[in-house]
């Protein structure tokens, strides 16, 4: 992978970080070459592994609440597999990372703006992935989460005989105040790879909504879609996010018996506000085609203002993150599920097809 624009170096390698400035928001970091080499282990039961650390280029942002994105681009004449991920960060600095698998990347730059500040601010912004390219979320982090490693022969396709060309990392600064006096960041997170097959393909589905809250109240953010693609999931890990109103996130798979009465079954359910890691499923039972995913947040404001959902600490979000694997063929094509949320969107709908909710305590037990 290689930071050079039209130059694909392999995994196995130097990586050469460029600190470029983004008008306004990000003062430009001095130029770095990484001295340290890929270390590949050789392991008889999975093949050689590497790590590559992929790092914010020595950025200073400017601007609260800015989303920097800065990308990589895979060798396309290789096809590698992440097995792994070490996060390289602190909420002190970051609060929280999002890694994309992208067709293109929003931009040719090393590092953009690619956040909603950017029009309160005027400058210029770009999505993390090209308007038209292939995207997805891979992996996601915040509030001090630790490593995460894949099963034993999962692993995430990407470069040669997967849409991912490019892997693009975003990282949020919410707090400007550490970089007043020029100080840099590298936050991002290390990368354990392969080259050797792997037999369990994983992805990765992000459930989430818009919507409100409203002022000291007590409010449920819901969103559900049907899986309606040929292929057996088998969910593995789940990570819930919001911000600071969120007390407990829930997800569900829904299944419909052969008399029509709907099953609820507990995938994950989390305090959002303890580390936002990969935890395991309660369930590993197989998801398939008919199925429905089902996510609540639940809000609790004590503002005496309406907070919707948005991206800034002063707004709110309701996500949850579900990795699978496929045995068979590729991962989903559904890479995403958001409803509109509170207060047009509720389970309870009539045209949500869900019945036979369950009453879903307000505790993470």
């Amino acid at each position: 992978m290689s930071r050079i624009s039209g130059v694909s170096i392999p995994l196995v390698g130097f990586l050469l970080i460029n600190a470029m400035s983004v008008n306004g928001l990000v003062e430009q970091g001095m130029y770095q070459s990484s001295n340290n080499q890929q270390n590949l282990d050789s392991n008889s039961a999975t093949g050689a592994t590497g790590s590559f650390p992929f790092l914010m280029p020595m950025v200073s942002p400017k601007t609260p609440d800015l989303y920097l994105c800065t990308p990589i681009k895979v060798d396309p004449t290789t096809t590698y597999y992440i097995v792994g991920f070490n996060p390289n960060a602190t909420m002190n600095t970051a609060h929280h990372m999002l890694l994309y698998g992208c067709g293109e990347p929003g931009t040719t730059k090393t590092t953009w703006n690619c956040g909603e500040m950017a029009r309160a601010s005027e400058e210029e912004m770009a999505s993390p992935c090209g308007p038209h390219s292939h995207s997805q979320i891979i992996y996601a982090w915040a509030r001090d989460a630790k490593k995460l490693n894949l099963p034993e022969g999962v692993g995430f396709k990407v470069g040669k005989d997967s849409p991912t060309k490019y892997l693009v990392l975003q990282v949020h600064y919410a707090h400007i105040d550490r970089f007043k006096d020029g100080s840099t960041d590298d936050s991002g997170v290390f990368l354990d790879y392969t080259e050797t097959p792997r037999k369990k393909l994983a992805g990765t589905l992000l459930l989430g909504t818009d919507g409100m809250i409203p002022p000291m109240k007590t409010e449920h953010l819901e969103t559900a879609c049907e899986i309606n693609e040929n292929k057996v999931l088998h969910p593995f890990a789940y990570r819930v996010h919001t911000h600071g109103l969120g007390k407990v996130v829930s997800g569900y798979r829904v299944r419909s018996d052969s008399e029509g009465t709907q099953e609820w079954l507990q995938l994950g359910k989390r305090d959002p506000l303890t580390p936002q890691m990969f935890y395991n499923v309660s369930s590993h039972e197989p998801i398939l085609s008919g199925d429905q995913i089902a996510v609540r947040c639940t809000m609790e404001s004590t503002r005496h203002r309406v907070t919707k959902v948005g991206p800034t600490n002063e707004d709110e979000m309701c996500n949850f993150y579900l990795m699978y694997y496929v045995d068979h063929g590729e991962t989903l094509d559904m890479k995403f599920c958001f409803s509109q949320g509170a207060p047009y969107y509720h389970w309870s709908n009539p045209d949500t097809g869900l019945h036979n909710i369950p009453h879903i305590e307000a505790s993470t037990l």
